[in-house]
């Protein structure tokens, strides 16, 4: 897709139209406007968790897909089988391309994200980015779990946005939710959670890059905690 003035306007119309909104009433027109062409990305975090559910309470056809890294938790793949399990579905799952994988680690060590940012980069652009590109080959919007009190970089993130790097509308249904909101969820519908989030990991994605975060810490902070709190993200979230 293309951002034109058409696009641009609707979008700035979709935010209007749905700023009292919840998330189900958000994602039942969005699953209804883009059909097959949307789907969620989910890391199997607590945020992602409560839009799967919800997404199944509409839907049980939607599209749902997640990135396996090669790096997850053991308790990560857990809960991808029991999310299934739950509601009856199968979450698709990308994979890096394995060639590549092969060479970087042979030229730069099972380890490189520790020696350098430009490693780190390289290594969440073969595992995580380019297997993203794949999974939105086929699509014109993708759900994703963000809120705006994460970080403060994504505090300027809107319900509905252009997704520039991708070409894609990205919808944001519990961005203006509290983690509080987002708990009561997970335990009123007794959603299926990482367990390591008891254990303060606020933020899960892979073993060697994850750690727990202390109180007071930010939400980005138990992720490649040995960069700067600029580098904060893998690239699937560029603005």
């Amino acid at each position: 897709m293309e951002l034109n003035d058409k696009l641009k306007k609707q979008i700035e119309e979709w935010n209007e139209e749905f700023a009292k909104s919840d998330p189900v009433e958000v994602l039942k027109f969005f699953l209804g406007r883009f059909g097959d062409r949307i789907a969620l990305a989910t890391s199997l975090g607590a945020e992602d968790q409560v839009i799967t559910d919800m997404m199944m309470s509409i839907d049980k056809s939607a599209r749902i897909f997640t990135l396996d890294t090669g790096r997850l938790f053991p308790e990560t793949y857990t809960l991808i089988d029991e999310t299934n399990k739950k509601y009856g579905i199968t979450i698709d799952i990308y994979f890096p391309e394995k060639e590549a994988v092969e060479s970087m680690v042979k030229e730069k060590g099972i380890n490189l994200f520790y020696d350098s940012v430009e490693n780190r980069k390289q290594c969440c652009g073969i595992r995580k980015v380019e297997p993203l590109q794949r999974a939105f080959k086929d699509k014109e919007a993708w759900i994703c779990g963000l809120r705006k009190d994460q970080t403060v970089s994504r505090f300027f993130s809107k319900l509905v946005e252009w997704d520039k790097v991708n070409g894609l509308v990205k919808v944001n249904p519990l961005i203006d939710w509290t983690e509080k909101d987002v708990w009561n969820y997970i335990r009123e519908k007794n959603v299926p959670f990482n367990p390591l989030h008891e254990r303060g990991y606020a933020s899960i994605g892979c073993q060697p890059c994850t750690r727990a975060v202390k109180p007071g810490e930010d939400f980005k902070a138990g992720r490649w905690w040995w960069e700067g709190q600029e580098q904060k993200e893998c690239g699937l979230h560029k603005r």
